[in-house]
């Protein structure tokens, strides 16, 4: 088991309505390798659940167990350093660094880490996602498909132990969003790697093992399918 999620309730105070309970005593665990969707309507809490996974943020209550260890009791030093080597994270708006040419993102978790052969592990990464041609541009020169590509080569350049994917196609077209989750899929085959997407697309979602639905705060419905790859 790689990941394991033990009772954890999410709250938050609103000036007028007081406090609001966004997630309510969520309880599931990940094997290394799994693929794992999170769906549910806007407002389920399909995010706040993954910011809570990622180490962004804190439950009210609850642990959260990445590879045995407590996020939630970490000092936030160790919870940073541990969450840069541990997690690797899409997301939907890219977040990359614009003043960085799509090489410099990449390297740049290895750069903070303070890794080793940075040079050979990007010209890897850049084969996997083809941008070989492209490596030297800023974001703003890219297409938003070749953005989400180095978006994705940058969180798995770490070889993290989970993969979080929030809406990683939500910004892109319907053909180019095809492509980038088909090269998701295949580099998280290839790398064997435990991935969590989070997303509203119920075809997206069918393309991982697990299937986890989040209604008003709880997990109310868990499918298990074959695993396949994506047309």
């Amino acid at each position: 088991m790689i990941l394991e999620l033990k009772n954890i309730c999410k709250s938050f105070h609103q000036p007028r309505s007081g406090r609001i309970e966004v997630l309510n005593q969520i309880n599931f665990s990940l094997d290394a390798g799994e693929t794992t969707a999170i769906t549910g309507q806007s407002g389920s809490g399909k995010t706040t659940l993954l910011s809570l996974i990622a180490g962004l943020d804190n439950p009210d209550t609850g642990q959260i167990l990445l590879q045995g260890e407590d996020l939630c009791s970490m000092k936030e030093d160790k919870l940073s350093r541990y969450r840069a080597m541990k997690i690797g994270i899409i997301f939907q708006q890219f977040h990359l660094m614009p003043h960085l040419s799509a090489r410099e993102n990449i390297s740049l978790p290895l750069e903070i880490l303070k890794q080793q052969h940075i040079s050979d592990r990007v010209d890897d990464m850049l084969i996997n996602i083809g941008l070989q041609d492209r490596q030297h541009h800023l974001p703003g020169q890219l297409s938003g498909g070749e953005c989400q590509r180095v978006a994705i080569a940058r969180a798995l350049i770490i070889k993290p132990a989970l993969l979080l994917a929030d809406e990683p196609t939500g910004n892109l077209d319907i053909k180019t969003g095809e492509k980038i989750i088909r090269l998701l899929f295949d580099l998280v085959k290839k790398e064997n790697k435990t991935l969590i997407l989070v997303t509203h697309n119920p075809d997206l979602a069918s393309q991982c093992r697990t299937t986890l639905k989040l209604k008003q705060g709880r997990l109310t419905e868990q499918n298990n399918s074959a695993q396949r790859n994506p047309a």
